[in-house]
């Protein structure tokens, strides 16, 4: 399925600028329909799996603060 650019930043839940750098710099492979840039959506499957798992993964390994020590200056 093809999809715009502003689609496929949401889909990957990223802002549409990095997207459009992306393209500019040939990392994203565009078409061209007369009117605007299409990318197929279907090759960005796998890198929204990978977006997701490593949000969980800082999720769970953050450490909590610890708790917050006075220190006082004893002279």
């Amino acid at each position: 399925m093809y999809v715009t650019l502003k689609e496929l930043a949401d889909y990957l839940d990223l802002p549409y600028i990095y997207i459009e750098q992306q393209v500019k710099k040939g990392n994203i492979k565009t078409m061209n329909d007369g009117n605007q840039l299409l990318v197929n959506q279907d090759h960005f499957a796998w890198h929204k799996e990978q977006i997701e798992k490593k949000k969980k993964q800082l999720l769970t390994d953050e450490e909590p603060l610890p708790e917050d020590w006075d220190a006082k200056d004893e002279d």
